[in-house]
């Protein structure tokens, strides 16, 4: 990160009042990283603003905001208890009120979201502090660049619903599902639930979060809280709250709710490779036009495993309401479609539709290869069986292809009763044949079946 221009101090009573509000061309600044004033004599690890020696180093002008950010960043109560204390002498030394601390990003207001956090901070010393911040001009939809946080999202994620009322009031009408890409751009009800924190989530659904909102994996809240029977005896409490917190957000979803919400415009998550290689082998790639069994065609909307059934699957949107579902099954929402329109698949179910042309033409490229053979073969022996088969697979031909095609095979001269005695000679080879227009001689299948025929004659 680079450092933005630096904004104007702000005056030590104005910051006392709280009554100052940032000017318009102030900007926000990232601040150096630096590592926690310690006193030389310090028998513990970490910053207590209550020891003397600590305090003495917080009210030194000469101790910096990157080194008071990095006092902000220790995760212990005696910091976080003391978040307006500290937050105050950041301010006093000239810290914007959207300031940004350069190790995390994180600004004063999302600080005092976490310092809320029960068991570690006090959420009433830290609502009193947002306050403050937020008469001063504290943005609630600045987000962290790294984990892409608004001060909602910390509020959530460390169960601190005084922090959460407090943000969305400052906040416009339908920022209560703001999403988070750090947590599959889920809200901060999917945040508060996955983290079991109950106090959170009876807040937000009390505020108009909705429940049956879907993450970019298709869950609702209600999805992602874990499940009770994956914990282990040692904690029997969270099992307990993650039970309770599914039949509060399942009770919330009602018969009446809101339809399930996707996010617009996302991307499709990548195949896995086991997806790209099955596909890719087919020939098939997402959004291409398939046909499922040899029956219903539509367009292959997902490939990949899924919650309802091992191995790979294939989700496709059909042309005509005959599917089964919109694109979800137990609540989880591969893809999307129309109502009816979604249907799933193994793979090896699916495959490219056939053109309407393509039975015929499976047919007609062997026979004029078959027409082009006999006909030089007719030109030569006009007799016998051969001579029936081609003129019947000629005339077959001819009705396909038009008259003139081919040459027709010479008509069948009738044969006197000395020609036909002729021409059955013991040695076949030696006599040419009487019906031969040409000095070509016949074979001895032909010769034995003109005697055949002559004898049916």
């Amino acid at each position: 990160m680079t450092k933005e221009e630096a904004s104007e101090p702000v005056e030590g009573d104005a910051v006392r009042g709280c009554s100052t509000r940032p000017t318009p061309h102030q900007r926000a600044v990232v601040h150096q990283v630096a590592s926690a004033p310690m006193p030389d004599d310090c028998e513990f690890s970490f910053f207590d603003p209550s020891e003397a020696q600590c305090k003495e180093i917080l009210q030194d002008p000469n101790t910096t905001i990157p080194e008071l950010f990095a006092v902000l960043r220790q995760w212990v109560p005696q910091v976080q208890k003391n978040i307006d204390v500290i937050g105050m002498e950041i301010l006093r030394r000239g810290c914007g009120v959207n300031d940004r601390d350069g190790l995390t990003d994180m600004t004063l207001l999302h600080y005092c979201c976490k310092a809320g956090a029960p068991g570690i901070g006090d959420a009433e010393t830290a609502a009193r502090f947002a306050c403050q911040l937020l008469a001063l001009g504290a943005d609630p939809n600045l987000r962290s660049r790294w984990t892409n946080m608004r001060a909602l999202h910390y509020a959530a994620y460390f169960d601190v619903p005084q922090l959460v009322r407090l943000v969305l009031e400052a906040s416009q009408p339908g920022e209560v599902d703001a999403t988070c890409s750090d947590f599959d751009f889920g809200t901060a009800l999917h945040i508060s639930a996955f983290n079991l924190c109950s106090s959170a989530v009876r807040c937000l659904l009390e505020l108009g979060a909705n429940p049956a909102f879907r993450n970019e994996k298709g869950q609702t809240p209600a999805d992602v809280v874990p499940d009770p029977l994956d914990m282990p005896l040692d904690m029997a409490d969270a099992a307990a709250v993650a039970k309770e917190l599914r039949v509060l957000l399942r009770r919330a979803l009602g018969p009446g709710s809101s339809p399930p919400l996707t996010l617009q415009g996302q991307p499709l998550p990548a195949l896995s490779e086991k997806a790209r290689t099955q596909l890719s082998s087919m020939g098939v790639r997402l959004g291409d036009r398939v046909m499922i069994a040899g029956q219903k065609i539509g367009t292959l909307r997902f490939c990949g495993s899924t919650e309802f059934s091992g191995g790979l699957w294939a989700g496709v949107e059909l042309d005509k309401p005959e599917g089964k579902n919109d694109g979800s099954v137990a609540g989880v929402q591969y893809f999307t479609c129309p109502l009816k329109h979604g249907i799933f698949a193994p793979v090896s179910k699916i495959s490219k539709p056939l053109e309407k042309h393509k039975p015929r033409s499976t047919k007609t490229p062997l026979r004029p290869t078959r027409r082009a053979d006999l006909s030089r073969v007719t030109s030569r022996i006009n007799t016998g069986v051969l001579s029936r088969s081609l003129s019947s697979s000629s005339s077959s031909l001819d009705s396909q292809h038009g008259r003139g095609a081919r040459p027709r095979p010479l008509p069948r001269q009738r044969l006197s009763t000395r020609q036909r005695r002729e021409n059955i000679s013991p040695n076949p080879r030696t006599t040419p044949s009487p019906v031969l227009r040409s000095s070509s001689r016949p074979t001895a299948a032909g010769a034995a079946e003109s005697s055949s025929d002559s004898s049916r004659r």
